[in-house]
């Protein structure tokens, strides 16, 4: 009898040893869970990593051992993989929708301080103006045209600041009344606007009858649209020669290089040693933007 009740005091015993250690693996399964790192900010193939920056993808997080763009962790050696991670950036990378080269994030990195007015989706929505505009040639290509576009109007309008011509004395001496559709708006309407500071009558005229709209009637929506306002800047980059020999987008995709895009630009001021520094301030705006792009700048910078 007695060895009978050790015995089941014995079996007892192991029943509730498994039924005690089960509990103990679940709950280092879920203090393990607990501690798992944060996710970092989910990667984007648009972004630009260097060596030691931090992203998320597919539950895990990542480290870059140096420079890298569009090279998915995990299937790269650029990658370090710092292990799992719970909540936090890891949603799947959203990719760029607009299908820009230039991605909304580098765009307020290129532009930090810029006017409100200039919005990175008044940029995309210009885009279908001119489908050949940054979306010609190699991806190299690409985005030094969307550099050089963008490092241009940033040194007409102050790095996206100004939406008008700031000298309004200047205002008055845009209407070229020799055309024989005047100057409908005013005198004084046809002022410098938008991201290539658009101005003349005929300019708005040329302009307007591109893109679809009345810009001779109503100059003013250069200044309160700004899908209009960049569909402006588009138009000149794109079908303008201006002082040069071929348009700013020809300069750029046929490999004429950023100095022939100044040239169509205002180079009858600052070209062929007019004003050196001016020409110097837009290659050194051209090359910080292709950096943050992670491109090249190419040859023939200057005119």
């Amino acid at each position: 009898m007695y060895r009978r009740v050790m015995s089941l005091l014995a079996a007892l015993g192991a029943v509730v040893a498994m039924v005690v250690a089960l509990p103990a693996s679940a709950s280092a399964s879920a203090f393990t869970t607990a501690v798992a790192a944060d996710c970092a900010a989910a990667w984007n193939s648009s972004s630009v990593y260097t060596g030691g920056q931090s992203a998320s993808h597919n539950g895990h997080n990542w480290t870059a051992k140096w420079w890298t763009q569009n090279e998915t962790p995990g299937s790269s050696d650029v990658w370090a993989d710092q292990g799992a991670c719970g909540g936090g950036g890891t949603d799947p990378d959203p990719g760029n929708p607009s299908g820009f080269v230039v991605s909304e994030a580098q765009f307020n990195q290129m532009f930090p301080n810029r006017n409100p007015f200039y919005t990175y989706n008044g940029l995309t929505a210009a885009l279908s103006a001119y489908p050949a505009f940054a979306n010609t040639g190699s991806d190299t290509v690409k985005r030094q045209e969307a550099a050089a576009f963008l490092a241009n109007v940033s040194h007409e309008t102050g790095g996206l600041v100004y939406v008008v011509e700031q000298n309004t004395s200047n205002y008055p001496h845009y209407c070229d009344s020799s055309q024989p559709y005047g100057c409908p708006a005013g005198q004084a309407a046809y002022y410098g606007r938008g991201p290539i500071q658009l101005s003349w009558n005929f300019n708005y005229k040329a302009a307007g009858d591109a893109l679809g709209i009345d810009l001779l009637g109503n100059p003013y929506l250069v200044e309160q649209d700004a899908s209009v306002a960049w569909k402006t800047g588009l138009w000149y980059w794109n079908t303008q020669n201006g002082p040069g020999t071929m348009t700013a987008h020809a300069a750029m995709v046929n490999g004429a290089g950023f100095g022939e895009t100044i040239r169509s630009i205002n180079g009858s001021l600052e070209c062929n040693g007019g004003n050196p520094a001016q020409v110097q301030s837009r290659i050194d705006r051209y090359k910080s933007l292709t950096q943050i792009l992670g491109t090249t700048p190419g040859p023939n910078l200057s005119c």
